[in-house]
């Protein structure tokens, strides 16, 4: 607490104060000095703390000139970090442009490369289209197979059912006939008993 107070009233500590005390203390003895060569001693020392004060002054002033060039430094810098900040967001935004780009184009490579692996599995479209037309060629070869087929079997199933109106026929002639026969017989047996008695 002591050195703070002693720095708030000594100013920026160094001792400019104390000097200009000391310098006013001095010029009153130069004033009230008896002699020439105390006032002459006094005078050197008054010169001496003027001196000291003037060579403080000019430092302060310098010092005081460097911190507003330290100032404007560090403006600048502080311009040129913001401005390297401000690009800095910029590339990242880029980078981040750049990286989506490249997730895209890969996974456009990636289904390419599926669709040319399917596309692989499969015959070209000469090869293709010359077996559609050898299949369609069977097709029709089959076709007519068929026609052929359906030809023979309607015609079988007219002559099968010929044979059956055939069979049909016979059996009832053969019925018939087996009837006359009965009837040729029952006639016959009465016949023989009257010709008997």
């Amino acid at each position: 607490e002591v050195i703070r107070k002693r720095l708030l009233i000594d100013g920026d500590g160094a001792g400019d104060d104390r000097r200009i005390n000391l310098l006013v203390k001095s010029f009153i003895k130069w004033c009230n000095s008896g002699s020439q060569e105390e006032g002459y001693s006094q005078y050197q020392r008054m010169l001496s703390t003027l001196s000291q004060c003037e060579f403080s002054m000019g430092k302060t002033l310098l010092v005081y000139d460097m911190n507003l060039r330290e100032m404007e430094n560090y403006e600048k810098i502080y311009k040129d970090i913001e401005n390297s900040i401000a690009a800095a967001h910029e590339k990242i935004s880029e980078c981040k442009k750049q990286i989506l780009q490249a997730k895209r184009i890969r996974k456009n490579r990636q289904e390419y490369d599926a669709l040319a692996k399917v596309i692989q599995h499969h015959p070209d479209r000469h090869e293709t289209l010359k077996q559609l037309e050898a299949l369609g060629k069977e097709l029709q070869h089959l076709s007519h197979i068929k026609e052929n087929v359906e030809d023979k079997l309607e015609l079988r199933r007219k002559q099968f059912h010929v044979l059956l109106s055939t069979i049909h026929e016979l059996q009832q002639t053969l019925e018939n006939d087996e009837k006359l026969s009965e009837a040729e017989e029952s006639q016959e047996t009465p016949m023989e008993a009257e010709t008997k008695q």
